[in-house]
């Protein structure tokens, strides 16, 4: 037991790592790329920026965890497609529609599954939560598939450009999100406890970012 602990929490600190760099680098090549003759110039650096970043991400991941999970797939594949996009037309608004995508898809896997009385989220967070039986899954997928479209609606309107900057958009996205997804994550800790939980077996583990 206590040989295969270090292991899941260094893979979980890598998950996260893995999830979060990309988006880091977004922020930063967005941040060091602004020029006020070209308004565009930032935020299409940084999306260049993000879409090498992701790639290496999925590099890594296969090289030290042997795999690429589904969701790391996923929001790789929705970066280039529509960082491309936003690349060739010189647009960088298409890439933020990538994280109400991904949020809604989310949504739809984990509230569908938990009508259908299966829980999607323990096939991908179960050696994270050990202990928590069937009822406290089901109920972790609903509560995670209800905030994920809470946080599609925040993008959608977080991203409308009457409302607010490309860059309040990606410090909120990068900073405010990732903030309510670990506070929503700890929050769901005492409902867990409930159901077999034990606070010692709790992981670094998260939810990926869209």
């Amino acid at each position: 037991m206590n040989d295969k602990s270090p292991a899941k929490k260094g893979h979980g600190a890598l998950g996260f790592a893995l999830d979060f760099g990309p988006l880091l680098m977004f922020f930063i090549a967005n941040h060091f790329g602004k020029s006020e003759s070209d308004p565009a110039r930032g935020p299409l650096i940084g999306t260049m920026a993000f879409m090498i970043a992701i790639t290496i991400a999925l590099i890594i991941s296969k090289w030290k965890l042997g795999k690429i999970s589904p969701m790391m797939w996923i929001s790789a594949i929705l970066v280039l497609g529509f960082g491309g996009i936003a690349l060739m037309l010189g647009e960088p608004r298409y890439i933020q529609i990538k994280p109400t995508i991904i949020y809604l898809l989310f949504a739809t896997l984990l509230l569908g599954g938990w009508l259908r009385g299966k829980s999607l989220l323990k096939y991908v967070l179960e050696y994270a939560f050990e202990g928590v039986d069937e009822a406290g899954w089901l109920k972790l997928s609903r509560n995670w598939g209800l905030f994920f479209l809470v946080m599609a609606g925040i993008n959608e309107i977080i991203r409308q450009p009457q409302l607010f900057s490309f860059d309040t958009w990606l410090t909120m996205k990068v900073w405010g999100m990732t903030a309510l997804s670990v506070l929503f994550t700890f929050s769901q800790i005492p409902m867990l406890m409930r159901h077999g939980l034990k606070v010692a077996e709790v992981s670094e583990e998260i939810p990926p970012q869209g």
